[in-house]
């Protein structure tokens, strides 16, 4: 039986104090004392997690402001804080068992773009590429680049003054700060900027702020007093990375002063930044990409600096594993004709350099390049297989989008070990990189270790992970040894262990690095910013009189506590295990398909990542009980007393379970995370796994037996439609299936219907043994339509239209009787009755498929489901039967038929999610298809339109489905004419039906048009 689970997790009573205290106050942001927050806050993009005590979103300055006053009396000096942006890091920057200050729900506002004088003025929480569609129309962008560049905010990027792709040129965040709004550990606001050191004498005219003066006072006399120390101790690096920046809060000649300097890249230990003032780059008007490719990955580690030699703007590296990792995602679609193979060449290295500028330098030096290329590879110097050019921009922000994938892409990695983040962001001078990786590689071939390797070899900085078990004791024993090890071996090479994404818990090396003074120095400053160690505690430096650094390489990882889950329960549950942190999900584009939950509410427990994170903590807790969750999978529900009782008591008795049932039942079960995700992390399986063990212990509402149940009552309901329709559809029996079973907008079935519809058509009367006496060699001219719920019963004209497409084509249709194919049931987690379904079906096709005769469904979501949701439930069970999507079929069918002359018809095509995630090319495959019938089709790229299956129809989620197809679809069908619109999701239609008021044709109702108009013509 499912337990009432509970975590022992509760609030310090000081922390308790705290927030009923500001809760009194005149605080406006969002305070989050779940423990489901706290869990999502925990982790990061590292292998640690610390659970926070809370979770605070303040909505300005002035909240964070109130808090930190608040905790600045006597009573609250032990609260300490930690502000956090898109928690991106990858060494647990902004993990802490404090309070988290969120600034990425609220303040993520572009307050100023001054395009005259290039600069922005932007609060914390803004995520980086947001800013950079602000700018774009301006003819600027923010030029430090990072991979995680959709969900990464400007905040985090200062505290770790972050940088990436092509810093050579466009440098790191520090370089573009031009001035900091920061609030203080007493409360107050302090803004740095420039200041000449003339200045410095009469701080008064500088600041009205006195904890700001004596800041300003002390930290430029202890830079400039240790000057000199500061320039012979710091390694002469582009990206280094002091945490507090000792060397360039003086400029060269120590005439300017810049107190910013020291706040960037202190990863929120001295102060609150959220406000900054940066400056911009101009857009380039030209860009060229040249991708060269090798025969190992040292042949293009030697050849990147004569690439940086020949000035080019980005040289970036992968090697063969995260080659062959893209090869197998979503994203390899979007390169594979970018990045070819070469014939009788095994591809092990791959360089891609990018120029950018005027359009005559770009061209002088692409051409200089090519011809040195040519060379090479004419007398086989330097390892390079081949080369190729690219100048469209879209195809080159493919390539990024590649490179920038590739990090979570790792994570996709087969087996228990998994390349993980813990010593991949070193630097060391870009002439001794290529050495440098030997002996890195050497290091871990002495432990026997799988890892990948991609990077920004023109700044000598590579991201290695090596692949570790963190569920295994003895590995993570091995973490430590191996961070020891790497740490000697930067020094060695005058280098340093943390080139590019902070320091995190590594602060323990500091010292080795600057030096017993100079890091006395650093923790002088700490102490003077914050002398209680309440920042960011346990980061980088403490002040000296706090004792040591508590957080180190061997603090709490994630892996601690998933140990302690069988490992049989976690291989029934490999989605929840596998996902990494990356945070792909919170994709801040409303564009974007995943995730749609988390885009309409800003809530992180809204997510793929919060949801594992949550069902791991589910799991553990379970373990902890002595229950066997895969025995509890196949147990029967309680009776129906006892879960009548233990629904009516679930407000009053507290269970984790219902943390974890409001974090998935948000979820549309798109599976857009599915395709998306670079692990491939599918929400909506194990959400149906939940479902399905919650409910033996709960009842379950009736809009699941509604929606559980609705392809087995429609072909009853079809058998009266108009009668069905006016019991369903007039507005007393609206208000009251509304009140009762909390379902909206239910569609109304199709009159007539397609058996109407179909009277007397050839189509009809399937007959198996008719079909099997057709000789073999006239059965390819027959398409067998596999029926869906939806389009069957609510558009049996659609289904209709796609038979006389059939018919128009030359080749014989047969309706095949319908038959359920399950997935409302696995949607709702009636995992015993989907199998059942499945199977039957599975049994059904299998048995047609032996025909030989296509099987074409219309649906998306309904077609993919055969091959992964049962797939997936049915093993080997489910045979091997195809039914194909329609515009798959669509394309072997053209092949054998001429091309119709272009036509004056123009469409847009708008994807299913499932569809545009789970097969990418599709539309690439619409538009050849449209193109052979004459006609131009355009593919957007959209969010979610918000339905979802029956998502949207639930009463609950009303207002959510209208805000997301408020997002991107209303204002994209705003510009486009009604004719034109396709949609080829049912339920996509039915939503833009619902918000748009008129019903857009799927791309078969197009096909049908065309190829009547050129029947018409001939």
């Amino acid at each position: 039986m499912l337990p009432l689970l509970s975590h022992q997790q509760t609030l310090e009573p000081v922390y308790v104090a705290f927030l009923d205290a500001l809760e009194q106050s005149e605080y406006s942001g969002d305070i989050d004392k779940r423990y489901s927050a706290r869990l999502v806050q925990a982790t990061d993009n590292s292998v640690y997690q610390f659970l926070p005590q809370a979770v605070l979103y303040p909505k300005n300055q002035q909240d964070i402001q109130i808090a930190l006053t608040l905790a600045a009396s006597d009573a609250f000096r032990s609260v300490t804080f930690s502000a956090r942006g898109g928690g991106t890091g990858t060494n647990g920057q902004s993990l802490t068992h404090g309070l988290i200050l969120d600034v990425s729900r609220y303040m993520n506002r572009v307050l100023e773009v001054n395009a005259e004088q290039g600069w922005v003025r932007v609060e914390a929480g803004v995520v980086k590429d947001a800013l950079n569609d602000v700018l774009r129309p301006h003819g600027f962008f923010f030029s430090p680049d990072l991979s995680t560049s959709n969900r990464a905010t400007i905040g985090g990027m200062i505290n770790t003054d972050a940088s990436g792709a092509g810093s050579l040129v466009y440098g790191k965040t520090s370089d573009h700060v031009l001035a900091l709004r920061s609030v203080l550990i007493d409360g107050s606001v302090l803004d740095t900027h420039p200041l000449d050191a003339g200045l410095l004498c009469n701080l008064d005219n500088v600041s009205d702020n006195p904890l700001g003066q004596k800041l300003i006072s002390a930290v430029a006399a202890v830079c400039r007093e240790k000057r000199t120390q500061i320039e012979n101790q710091f390694p002469k690096l582009n990206r280094f990375l002091t945490g507090y920046d000792l060397k360039h809060v003086w400029n060269d000649n120590l005439t300017q002063f810049d107190l910013s300097r020291i706040l960037t890249g202190s990863e929120g230990t001295l102060a609150v930044i959220t406000e900054a003032k940066l400056n911009l780059t101009p857009l380039p008007t030209e860009r060229a990409m040249v991708n060269i490719k090798y025969d190992s990955f040292q042949s293009a580690l030697r050849h990147a600096p004569s690439l940086v030699a020949a000035r080019a703007t980005v040289v970036e590296t992968v090697d063969s594993k995260v080659l062959n990792l893209a090869r197998e995602d979503i994203v390899w679609h979007s390169v594979s004709d970018l990045i070819q193979e070469v014939p009788g060449k095994v591809i092990d290295g791959l360089n891609m350099v990018e120029f950018a500028g005027d359009t005559v330098e770009v061209e002088q030096k692409l051409a200089s390049l090519e011809a040195v290329l040519t060379e090479q590879i004419s007398k086989g110097e330097c390892g390079v297989l081949g080369y190729q050019v690219t100048q469209d921009k879209p195809s080159i922000e493919k390539i990024y989008g590649m490179r920038k994938k590739a990090v979570g892409l790792l994570g996709a990695t087969k087996g228990r070990r998994k390349p993980i983040a813990f010593a991949e962001d070193t630097a060391v001078p870009p002439e001794k990189l290529a050495d440098y990786i030997m002996e890195f590689r050497a290091v871990l071939d002495g432990h026997n270790l799988q890892y990948g390797m991609f990077g920004h070899v023109d700044a000598g900085v590579l991201h290695v992970r090596p692949a570790l078990d963190m569920c295994d004791v003895e590995d993570e024993k091995l973490l430590r040894v191996i961070s020891d090890q790497v740490a000697a071996l930067t020094l060695k090479y005058g280098g340093l262990m943390w080139g590019e994404h902070g320091k995190g818990v590594r602060g323990e090396y500091g010292p080795s690095v600057f030096g017993n003074e100079l890091y006395g120095v650093l923790q002088d400053i700490k102490g003077l910013f914050d002398p209680d160690n309440r920042l960011n505690p346990g980061k980088l430096v403490a002040p000296k009189h706090t004792g040591a650094l508590y957080y180190d390489i061997d603090s709490a990882k994630r892996g601690k506590f998933d140990r302690q889950i069988p490992i049989e329960v976690r291989d029934a549950f490999p989605d929840v295990m596998n996902c990494n942190g990356n945070g792909l999900c919170f994709n801040y584009s409303s564009y974007s398909p995943m995730c749609p939950s988390f885009k309409v509410t800003g809530d992180r427990v809204q997510s793929p990542k919060g949801r594992a994170g949550l069902m791991r903590e589910w799991l553990r807790l379970l373990e902890a009980e002595g229950v066997d969750v895969n025995a509890l999978a196949k147990a029967k529900p309680l009776g129906l007393l006892q879960r009548v009782q233990n629904t009516l008591n679930a407000q009053r008795d507290y269970d984790y379970s219902h943390e974890v049932m409001e974090s998935l039942k948000g979820c549309l079960a798109c599976k857009a995370c599915s395709g998306q995700c670079p692990v491939k992390v599918d929400v909506p399986k194990f959400r149906a796994q939940f479902f399905n063990i919650y409910y033996q212990r709960y009842l379950r509402p009736a809009k699941d037996y509604l929606v559980a149940g609705i392809e087995d009552s429609l072909p009853l309901m079809a058998a009266a439609p108009r009668l069905t329709n006016f019991a369903a559809q007039n507005p007393l029996s609206q208000w009251v299936i509304k009140k009762a079973i909390g379902y909206v907008d239910a569609p109304a079935l199709s009159v007539p219907t397609l058996k109407q519809r179909l009277d007397g058509h050839a189509s009809r009367g399937y007959d198996l043994a008719a079909l099997q006496a057709i000789p073999e060699e006239a059965r390819s001219q027959f398409v067998l339509v596999v029926q869906d719920p939806f389009n069957s019963f609510y558009d049996s004209g659609l289904v209709l239209r796609f038979i006389q497409l059939i018919e128009k084509l030359g080749l014989k249709p047969v309706l095949l009787p319908y038959k359920p194919n399950g997935k409302p049931t696995h949607i709702k987690g009636f995992l015993d009755k989907f199998a059942k379904t499945a199977q039957s079906s599975a049994d059904f096709l299998n048995q047609v498929h032996k025909l030989g005769m296509p099987m074409v469904g219309i649906d998306p979501a309904l077609v993919l489901c055969y091959r992964d949701e049962y797939r997936e439930v049915l093993g080997a069970n489910r045979g091997h039967f195809e039914v194909k999507l329609a515009n798959e079929w669509l394309l072997n069918v053209i092949k054998d038929l001429p091309a119709k002359a272009p036509q004056d018809k123009q469409y847009t095509w708008f994807s299913h999610c499932t569809e545009s995630t789970a097969k990418p090319n599709t539309a690439n495959e619409w538009t050849k298809i449209f193109a052979h019938f004459g006609a131009k089709l355009t593919a957007v790229n959209l969010g979610c339109c918000g339905m979802a299956g029956t998502y949207g129809h639930e009463a609950e989620n009303l207002e959510r489905s209208k805000a997301l197809f408020e997002m991107s679809w209303q204002q994209t069908l705003a510009k486009i004419e009604q004719p034109q619109v396709l949609v080829s999701g049912y339920s996509c239609r039915t939503q833009v039906k619902r918000f748009a008021g008129y019903k857009p044709k799927h791309p078969l109702e197009a096909l049908l048009e065309l190829a009547n108009i050129y029947t018409q013509t001939t």
